[in-house]
């Protein structure tokens, strides 16, 4: 066993020949079930890396350096709840504390309370104890206290700067926040010391793909499939990777690749149907329905099920059929996620309340000069994609994605009020100078470089949601310009509901929910056209495909820009598109899918209800 623990450097091959040959005659050996899992990840069989490790915790289940082996690997395929607990797992079996070894015990257990509580209190007599502060910041991220946690990682960093599982959990903390710019440089760090780290490099494309850098993002996840080829998450990171950088035909092999794996795995399903343009096989639809009637079947594999299933039927317009999938589909995802109307309402009655003509114009001249953004906000399945393409494809313009950066600093703005009312940035808001408001623009512009990859001088940001942040846009950033994208309530808020969304917009998974979101945007941007008159311009789906030259000549004369045939001829645009509507704008405007909703009217009635003087005043101008 000592020369083959040898051979592992020098030789890693003939190492795993000799594990393999120990594990033969003494097949419960746990040292040589380590030493072939260090040995096959050493040659790139990552796969059989896992295998072995999990056999080395089954003989030895106190086996430190194997549960952290194991939460690596799990890292790379995309198995974050099995490194989590793989993770937990070697914390239990290394620490000699009592105290930590108690709160590792209660985290296996996902005690939470009793973890959380019993962390604080050996941090009370021993405060600098790194391993203690990094577990305590796992116990405030699993419970959705993201600052709390924040500031626990950075403590972690600044007492013991190589401590590189801190460094790795405050990496996919800033990432979860939407802060992938701030996130990248945390995991090139660890990369720069253990550059073959398999959770390393995934987590690397995927910052290096939300960051648009898909040729590179590309090329980690060739890499990574040669040595865990049998992994499903790998496979259809690849299959997004490769959609999103505009080649489809490789993009839905990787989709297919992974449903040849685990054909349970209906993420992969959805996310055939989710290019739009994709369209299932009698064969798919049999297989999905048989899956679905496995009664063993796990809750987010049947969710995604049902979304999948809901876009099926309805390419072969068996719209019954479609909306009782899609009803499913949502229903269980509204059972998963916590929202309130009701907060989304008073939310957008303090910022109406707050911005008013009289303070829009006491601070008029404050805030950034920059003229570099444009802004294209509204509800998501709304157009926004398409305005994008159209824009993105003047000289003039760089379209990036939907970015984070605005509701990160409204974030920060929320977490200094005094007041934990829902809205209450809008205090701080309205008390800041104005070179505190210039600065929070210049910051915007300058954190936003990184998604910049040519040298244009304007730039979209699309992120949808920022329709909450209008106020907040124009005070730090009066130069940029802010577009409007909208489309029939009816036709949009039932798009919404045959979306499934990976992370965010919560309304959108039930009817009513949906009408009152969809209420409450119209009633803002309303007080805006008011308060703000001429600021914002509209652009309504319905009358850009009616007559696309006119709207597009109005949409360029807002940004200031001349006329370019190019913008007619967008669907040539080979840029990246991570949206869901990234395979229709690569094609030109066409009609059919503007009366879609009309199918599935007989079940709308609750959309309607809650929608109320919506839907009637949805495309006029107040001002």
């Amino acid at each position: 066993m000592a020369h083959a623990s040898r051979l592992l450097d020098a030789n890693p091959a003939l190492a795993a020949e000799q594990a393999l040959e120990i594990l033969k005659a003494v097949p419960n050996h746990a040292p040589a079930a380590f030493l072939l899992a260090r040995a096959s990840a050493r040659i790139g069989r990552g796969d059989e890396a896992i295998t072995a490790l999990r056999r080395t915790v089954r003989l030895k289940p106190d086996h430190p350096e194997a549960w952290r082996v194991l939460a690596d690997h799990l890292m790379a395929v995309g198995d974050t709840e099995g490194a989590d607990a793989a993770y937990a797992r070697h914390v239990k079996a290394s620490t000699r504390n009592p105290a930590l070894l108690q709160a590792a015990a209660a985290m296996v257990k996902n005690d939470i309370v009793r973890a959380e509580a019993l962390l604080k209190s050996h941090l009370t007599q021993s405060p600098t104890d790194v391993p203690a502060i990094r577990m305590l910041a796992e116990v405030a991220a699993r419970c959705g206290r993201d600052d709390d946690a924040e500031v626990l990682l950075k403590r972690c960093l600044e007492l013991a700067p190589s401590f590189t599982p801190a460094r790795y959990n405050y990496a996919a903390l800033l990432h979860r926040q939407n802060d992938s710019a701030r996130a990248l440089p945390e995991i090139e760090r660890l990369l720069a010391s253990d550059p073959h780290h398999p959770g390393y490099r995934n987590f690397h494309a995927v910052l290096l793909s939300r960051l648009g850098d898909f040729e590179r993002a590309r090329h980690i996840y060739s890499g990574l499939l040669r040595e865990y080829p049998s992994h499903v998450k790998v496979w259809l990171s690849f299959g997004h990777t490769l959609k999103t950088g505009g080649s489809l035909k490789e993009g839905i092999d990787a989709y297919r690749r992974s449903i040849a794996i685990d054909p349970s795995f209906g993420e992969a399903y959805w996310s055939l149907a989710n290019l739009k343009t994709f369209r299932f096989d009698a064969a798919d639809v049999a297989a999905m329905e048989a899956r679905l009637a496995d009664p063993a079947l796990g809750e987010v594999n049947r969710l995604h099920f049902h979304f999948a299933l809901g876009k099926a039927y309805e390419d072969a317009g068996d719209w019954a059929r479609s909306f009782g999938h899609y009803a499913k589909g949502n229903a269980l995802q509204h059972s998963r996620v916590r929202y309130n109307p009701g907060h989304n309402t008073e939310r957008l009655r303090r910022l109406k309340a707050t911005f008013s003509r009289d303070f829009f114009q006491a601070r008029a001249g404050s805030g950034s000069p920059s003229p570099d953004p444009i802004f294209i906000v509204g509800l998501p399945r709304a157009g926004s994609t398409l305005v994008e393409q159209i824009l993105s494809s003047h000289s003039a313009v760089e379209g990036t994605m939907e970015l984070p950066d605005i509701i990160s600093i409204a974030r920060e703005l929320r977490d200094q009020a005094d007041s934990e009312a829902i809205g209450a940035y809008t205090e701080v808001l309205a008390s800041l100078d104005a070179a505190k408001l210039r600065e929070l623009g210049e910051r915007y512009v300058a954190q936003t470089r990184i998604y910049r990859k040519t040298g244009r001088p304007f730039f979209i940001d699309k992120m949808p949601n920022n329709f909450l942040h209008v106020g907040m846009i124009h005070l730090v950033l009066p130069n940029a310009k802010i577009i409007d994208a909208r489309r029939h309530p009816l036709a949009c808020c039932l798009s919404n509901f045959r979306q499934h969304y990976a992370t965010g917009q919560r309304f959108a998974y039930d009817l009513t929910d949906l009408g009152l979101f969809c209420r409450d945007y119209v009633d803002l941007m309303a007080h805006f056209d008011e308060v703000l008159p001429g600021r914002i311009h509209r652009v309504i789906y319905e009358r850009v495909v009616e007559d696309t030259e006119a709207q597009v000549r109005r949409l360029l004369d807002y940004c200031g820009l001349p006329f370019e045939e190019g913008c007619l001829r967008f669907f040539e645009n080979e840029r990246p598109v991570r949206t869901p509507s990234s395979e229709q704008v690569r094609q030109p405007i066409y009609r059919e899918g503007m009366d879609q909703w009309r199918h599935y009217e007989e079940w709308l009635d609750p959309l309607k209800a809650a929608l109320g003087p919506a839907l009637d005043t949805w495309d006029a101008r107040r001002s």
